[in-house]
């Protein structure tokens, strides 16, 4: 494999991290909210997906939008019934709610689903490539993975800029109380907010899904990756978000063409220098 090869691989790896991270970024940017149950949650979709495809019989693609839309009311119902009891200035009850949460789906999909591996099934998709340049070829579903992020990104900044609901959620951002005298309805915002994040969530699950097996027990592990990539991109950035997952899939890609048994650690210590000299992140978010 060429350096050359190299950096494509990390760079579309780095596009299904930045699919993980969106979720997270995106709450944390309007609710300050660091939700410990992501991976868990990701997989949830993962597994409610599979399970539209094969108890229902339903494509793939109309799987996904199902889940999208039940992930979306989940995410509001949560907020409602849950989260919104535990937020306030102390960050302490949420990161208990949500590491709670964790433990209740992670069993929860274990009693289920059992342990097995289970993946999800695309056909063709799976093992299709697209021919970049001569002599160089990538696979269609990662190169998928990397131009959804993109979108998903530029849709997500169309409506925090673009849109009545963006400016809602800016100003509940910037000062929830200034936010209630002008109007805005706090609990509702951050009633979509969580229902947004877990219906981006769903895109990570279906990406993952076909790229790898999963189980009810590696939810942390998505976590993880999460959260690095949100902080080295800079935290409640979305182009940030984006940035942080390349970095650290190119640190992946790099540190496993060295050593096959350095790959994840390399990630790990891209994310500790890239906090030592940028410690707020590459592209840390500005109110507007």
């Amino acid at each position: 494999m060429s350096g050359f090869d190299t950096i494509i691989e990390g760079v579309l790896l780095g596009g299904v991290y930045a699919l993980f991270a969106l979720g997270l970024s995106l709450i944390f940017g309007i609710m300050r909210l660091v939700n410990l149950a992501h991976g868990d949650l990701i997989l949830l979709a993962a597994y409610l997906v599979l399970s539209a495809t094969t108890a229902l019989g339903l494509p793939l693609a109309a799987a996904a939008l199902l889940v999208v839309v039940t992930m979306f009311v989940l995410g509001f119902v949560l907020q409602r019934l849950v989260l919104e009891r535990v937020l306030g200035d102390d960050i302490l009850p949420p990161l208990l709610v949500t590491f709670g949460l964790s433990i209740v789906i992670q069993n929860g999909l274990l009693l289920g689903y059992g342990a097995d591996s289970r993946r999800l099934q695309a056909g063709a998709f799976e093992s299709s490539s697209v021919m970049l340049a001569p002599g160089l070829s990538v696979g269609l579903a990662p190169l998928t993975a990397l131009v959804t992020a993109i979108a998903a990104v530029a849709l997500l900044q169309l409506i925090f800029y673009r849109t009545s609901l963006g400016r809602a959620f800016r100003a509940t951002a910037d000062n929830p109380a200034i936010a209630q005298l002008m109007g805005v309805n706090e609990r509702n915002v951050y009633a979509i907010a969580v229902g947004l994040s877990l219906a981006v969530s769903v895109i990570a699950a279906v990406v993952f899904g076909i790229r790898a097996s999963f189980d009810p027990s590696i939810g942390p592990a998505r976590l993880l990756y999460a959260f690095e990539a949100v902080i080295v991109g800079g935290l409640g950035s979305l182009w940030g978000t984006l940035a942080g997952g390349i970095v650290l899939g190119l640190a992946q890609a790099i540190g496993g063409r060295i050593n096959p048994e350095w790959q994840i650690l390399a990630g790990h210590l891209a994310f500790l220098a890239v906090l030592m000299v940028r410690p707020r992140g590459l592209l840390p978010a500005r109110r507007t």
